[in-house]
């Protein structure tokens, strides 16, 4: 028997997984004719509106946001859910929380300094101009 590859070897691990699965959930999967029966009685107790004024932050909001309930009844149930103030505390990572709408105006002083620094750096930038070499002068 000729040794086999990694990949071979991953391939063949991972069918049979998957054959292990497909096998297990066929046995636990109910028979075909029951199927039909339990779901008109699963639509007949999908959640309604009514039901979510009677949520609470303890209550269990699985069946709301479960497949095949109504999106109106799903978004009034996480509405409730969200409302809770549990869910409205800051965790302090928020780097950006400040309201940045808020002028703060410049002290004279800070506007004499950056005058100052600005005038500094003109009278820096004449001194280069003045030392460099013209056309003329070559």
């Amino acid at each position: 028997m000729a040794a086999e590859t990694f990949f071979a070897r991953w391939s063949r691990v991972k069918t049979e997984a998957e054959e292990q699965t497909v096998r297990e959930a066929e046995a636990i999967a109910p028979s075909a004719e029951a199927l039909p029966a339990e779901a008109p009685a699963a639509s007949a107790s999908a959640p309604t509106l009514e039901q979510v004024d009677s949520l609470t932050p303890e209550s269990d909001f699985t069946p709301f946001i479960a497949r095949g309930v109504d999106e109106a009844v799903r978004r009034a149930a996480l509405k409730k859910l969200f409302a809770d103030p549990r869910f409205n505390v800051m965790d302090g990572l928020d780097t950006y929380i400040d309201d940045y709408n808020k002028f703060e105006p410049l002290t004279p002083l800070m506007v004499a300094a950056l005058n100052h620094a600005k005038n500094l750096i003109a009278r820096e930038f004449a001194a280069e101009e003045d030392d460099e070499p013209k056309d003329e002068d070559l």
